[in-house]
């Protein structure tokens, strides 16, 4: 008898449950708990869809509950959509009885795609609320939304559906030219401050063109987006030194995504590329966050590239790849890629002075510095480094070994460092690495010692007094003033800041 008694239990029990087909519900009370009372959807681009959020809603009740309506007070016409527990609704803007359990809750997940316009025009907000339910029940959550004009420029897509592509070294690349006489953006050679700048596919400079920014020019680049200086043209940054934490002189490149959490996340977008042949490039004051090589640098053409207090932060693969490349580079900060901080390849002729290069990727085993005179896939497969000069540099990194040399002798193979700090954990019988002993490549070297940097995760390489590479430097090898513009003293501080003990 007893398992008929089980079994007829279990069938009254799945009687009751079949027969309820829908929640015992009571009407919302306007009692309702939010996880938050405003939803800040952090800053996006005129008619560029943000990030999604979300908010929890609280049943905290004895009860299970029914909600007539959750709707945008702007109804159908918000620039708002949400989905609640998966489902669309109208449009993604209405919704109606909606249940939730007692001492249970639901989520809501909350996008926009404004226009410029719809915003406010003198704080540029667009705002609106999610209301849930009417009358003395009602209550609400603010949504604020930061909308930010800028000029977007892309390639242009043809009738039959096609984009343009950009013919650069043998390859299709989905781009365009710059063009000076736009009729709707004017002249897009030269970039302002007026505006930010959306790049879309890759912006090309045409031959016998310059490029030139603007202090207080911003340039963001989506996905699989960056810059091309194309064979005889010239690129031109002229950013200036800064008095506020607002950067309004410097000239930063970046990604199209402004939320936060994206402020750190490497391989947002692709690269400034240098080709071979483009020639007479300077760049002061230039920050380049998050691409996949911040700098792409080949042959260029025997001319100099200078490049002065520039930041390069968070590359995927390099924060500069140079080949067969003259450079000279001054005050420079590069931290975090997922190869090489700064790699100078292929040959090429490179100076550096006051110059801080760090790596503390997360896989821990990538150099910080690296230094060749081959590549086995080119032909010749080895060329000439008639010069590699580091004066009063920091080389340092996570990794036991910050850097690497590595040569071919079909090709000669000339490195000089002066005054760095370099770390280098490994006992190495390579020639190469006698730091103390090899007066040829090798003066005045500090091994191994930890400058102290304030904030490598933040790209605060600051040092104080109490770093190693505090007065370190060689004042024969020194640069006037640092990255921030401050003057440097005599004997001057190892990289590209010049130490302040009490201002970080």
């Amino acid at each position: 008898m007893r398992p008929v008694t089980l079994l007829l239990f279990i069938g009254i029990l799945y009687s009751f449950c079949s027969c309820r087909s829908d929640f015992e519900t009571v009407a919302s009370s306007g009692n309702l708990v939010f996880s938050k009372d405003t939803v800040y959807l952090d800053t996006v681009f005129t008619n560029i869809g943000s990030s999604t959020y979300h908010l929890k809603v609280y049943n905290k009740s004895k009860n299970d509950i029914r909600i007539p309506k959750i709707e945008f007070s702007k109804g159908l016409n918000s620039k708002y959509r949400m989905t609640i527990d998966g489902m669309q609704g109208t449009n993604g803007k209405i919704f109606r009885n909606i249940d939730i359990l007692a001492k249970d809750s639901l989520y809501i997940f909350i996008e926009t795609t404004a226009n410029i316009a719809d915003a406010n025009p003198t704080d540029f907000l667009y705002t609106d609320q999610i209301q849930f339910d009417s009358g003395e029940n009602l209550q609400e959550v603010e949504l604020i939304t930061l909308i930010q004009d800028a000029i977007f420029l892309y390639p242009k897509r043809s009738t039959n559906g096609t984009i343009e592509t950009l013919p650069i070294k043998n390859t299709e690349i989905e781009g365009f030219y710059l063009d000076e006489n736009d009729p709707i953006n004017g002249n897009e050679l030269h970039f302002t401050n007026t505006k930010p700048y959306v790049i879309y596919g890759y912006a090309a400079v045409p031959s016998g063109k310059t490029v030139v920014f603007d202090p207080g020019s911003r340039v963001h680049f989506h996905a699989n987006s960056g810059l091309i200086v194309t064979d005889g043209a010239t690129l031109n940054i002229n950013g200036g030194i800064s008095n506020t934490t607002k950067l309004e002189n410097e000239v930063i490149f970046e990604g199209d995504r402004l939320e936060p959490e994206y402020s750190n996340i490497p391989g947002q977008w692709g690269t400034i590329w240098l080709t071979s042949e483009s020639s007479n490039h300077s760049i002061n004051h230039l920050t380049i966050k998050n691409a996949t090589i911040g700098l792409l640098i080949q042959n260029n053409n025997g001319f100099p590239f200078t490049i002065k207090n520039t930041q390069i932060y968070n590359s995927s693969n390099y924060g500069i790849l140079a080949e067969t490349a003259k450079i000279e580079g001054e005050n420079l900060v590069i931290n975090n890629a997922g190869q090489a901080s700064l790699a100078c390849s292929y040959g090429g002729n490179y100076n550096f002075s006051h110059c801080t290069f760090n790596n503390n990727w997360n896989s821990s085993q990538q150099v910080t510095v690296s230094i060749s005179n081959y590549n086995l896939n080119a032909s010749p497969e080895a060329k000439d480094l008639t010069a590699a000069t580091f004066n009063n540099c920091i080389i340092y990194g996570s990794y036991s070994n910050a850097l690497l040399l590595s040569k071919k002798t079909t090709a000669r193979f000339n490195y000089k460092f002066n005054n760095c700090l370099i770390k280098f954990d490994s006992d190495s019988t390579n020639l190469d690495y006698q730091f103390n002993t090899d007066t040829a490549h090798y003066s005045d070297i500090l091994l191994n010692k930890d400058p102290k940097f304030y904030n490598i995760h933040q790209n605060k390489l600051f040092i104080d007094n109490t770093s190693p590479a505090f007065a370190k430097g060689n004042p024969a090898y020194i640069i006037s003033s640092d990255i921030l513009g401050k003057m440097r003293t005599s004997p001057p501080d190892l990289g590209a800041y010049q130490s302040n003990p009490f201002v970080k």
